[in-house]
């Protein structure tokens, strides 16, 4: 018979300048990547702190993504009819509100690592009783920018286009995967207006225990709730796809990923990590939660150091400079760009590079940011120890970065747990093919029908007493990175040191004393 296909659309945020956009294909029997195109997306960066994407970009991409693996396909002999299902996994906490009427979004997105809403933040966090804190027991969330309700309610507050879209009721938000769902299956033709509980789950707005739209968190942050999506489970039908020129039979389902420490009971950590829906795979399915622990930079840091350092060409190029070296000489790397997530929740931090000696090259920089993933790695999954009271075995990864072998076996000696990595790396894009497949019957995720993944494992290979006196160097390092910055209205633009009276004081007096000298010289 013919083999039935399932596509993943993949948005991961695992960059800097750039989000990464990409479109899988799968072999629904044997889980084998049959074809892959990938984008890249530009963020924008209007001020300091602020990161955005345009939506109408995201959803080109799309497109592009879809033609070009249709054409990779095609040169296979592959017929695209046969393929069944197309699921997404995506940012989760990114922001977009849309008008329905129009189909157009009425500001750039959000960006989950977007940092303008710290002072709401922390006016919103005053108002949230020290015995009481509902934000949290309802949704598992520390009050942060990190998440979309405080970026959903910037927008209500500063931006006209969204605030009289709402006010006439022509307003939809939702995060990526609600934009994408709803233009691909109509948009103002009918798009399908929905999420699934993960990506719910994170927007400060959901409780996770009802699984509904929580009213007191709605009117905490002044959301109103019909601009909502309605929520669904992770694996099933949401609508048809309709393609730019007629409608196809291809189904529409979404499911999102992180690497998580799943479990059933819903159980809050005392250490920093987020409770959170890790998955729901059907409408009568029950659900799973997980512990999480979110990094703002890892991958994104090694984008850093291209651009904007230019010390590599390409990100590849961090491997050989890591290799020549094979230490960081002392060098530490705290890439806090964006202040400190898991397990620290300091916005105030900022990006550090202390231990540099006259010896110190770019050698031992790229050596100490590939150190900077592994020990963010090892902070969160002490935390995940403490909080289940079962130490981790090992620890299996994915994505881009696992191709990087020094990075592998460095995660490994800073764990001092082996590290397992999948031969084929793109398993976030694999889980959302599958439970797009299961919804549509051609997948089963029964463990026994599941296919063998090929691994590789990389065993510590240092003793474990150096692998603990380098972990707690790192330490001190992440305590001096805090405490940088202070909270600034993010309407007040761009600081000037005449803001400071002494300070202007001294300039000023300064220029005066130095046209004097040369005058009295002359």
């Amino acid at each position: 018979g013919v083999e039935p296909y399932t596509i993943a659309i993949s948005i991961v945020s695992a960059l800097f300048y750039y989000s990464c956009f990409s479109y899988s294909v799968f072999n629904s029997k044997t889980a084998e990547l049959l074809s892959h195109h990938q984008v890249e997306i530009k963020q924008e960066f209007p001020r300091e702190g602020w990161v955005e994407q345009d939506p109408k970009e995201i959803l080109h991409s799309v497109y592009e993504c879809i033609e070009k693996t249709c054409e990779k396909l095609g040169q296979l002999n592959i017929d695209i009819s046969n393929i069944k299902a197309i699921g997404v996994s995506n940012q989760r906490e990114t922001t977009v509100v849309w008008d329905k009427i129009t189909g157009e979004p009425l500001y750039n997105a959000v960006v989950w690592l977007d940092l303008r809403t710290q002072s709401t933040v922390e006016s919103l966090s005053k108002r949230i009783p020290g015995n009481n804190n509902f934000v949290k027991s309802k949704t598992g969330l520390p009050l942060s920018t990190y998440f979309s309700a405080v970026k959903l309610r910037w927008l209500l507050d500063n931006v006209r286009k969204v605030q009289k879209a709402v006010e006439e009721k022509r307003a939809l938000f939702g995060t990526i995967d609600s934009w994408l769902i709803w233009s691909l299956t109509g948009g103002v033709n009918g798009g399908v207006h929905c999420t699934d509980v993960t990506n719910a789950s994170r927007t400060m707005l959901f409780n996770i225990h009802s699984l509904e739209w929580d009213k007191q968190l709605c009117e905490f942050f002044g959301i109103p709730m019909e601009i909502l999506p309605n929520v669904r489970s992770s694996s099933e039908i949401y609508g048809l796809m309709v393609k730019k020129k007629n409608k196809t039979k291809k189904t529409k389902q979404q499911q999102q990923q992180k690497s998580k420490n799943l479990i059933i009971k819903c159980v809050f950590s005392d250490h920093g990590l987020l409770t959170t829906v890790a998955y729901k795979l059907g409408r009568d399915k029950p659900v799973y939660y997980a512990l999480e622990g979110s990094v703002a930079i890892a991958g994104a840091v090694i984008r850093w150091l291209r651009d904007n350092l230019g010390i590599i060409k390409t990100s590849e190029e961090i491997e050989k400079l890591a290799k020549e070296v094979g230490t960081s000489y002392g060098c530490y790397f705290v890439p806090a760009f964006s202040g400190l997530y898991a397990p620290y929740w300091e916005p105030s931090a900022r990006g550090i590079i202390c231990g540099l000696t006259q010896f110190t090259n770019k050698c031992h920089i790229a050596f100490a940011a590939l150190e900077a993933v592994c020990f963010q790695t090892r902070e969160i999954l002490d935390a995940m120890n403490r909080d289940c009271g079962i130490p981790l075995s090992h620890l299996q990864v994915d994505g881009g970065m696992t191709s990087n072998k020094i990075l592998m076996q460095l995660q490994a000696d800073i764990l001092y747990i082996p590290v397992v990595k999948p031969s084929m790396p793109e398993t976030t894009a694999l889980g959302a093919a599958m439970a797009a497949g299961a919804a549509e019957g051609v997948w089963s995720l029964e463990p026994e029908d599941l296919s063998a993944v090929t691994m590789e494992r990389f065993e510590p290979q240092i003793n474990a007493e150096e692998s603990e006196i380098r972990y707690s160097t790192w330490k001190k390092a992440v305590m001096k990175s805090m405490g940088w910055v202070t909270t600034q209205s993010p309407e007040s633009g761009d600081p000037s040191i005449f803001c400071s009276l002494p300070l202007g004081f001294f300039i000023v007096s300064s220029m005066v004393m130095l046209i004097g000298a040369r005058y009295i010289s002359g």
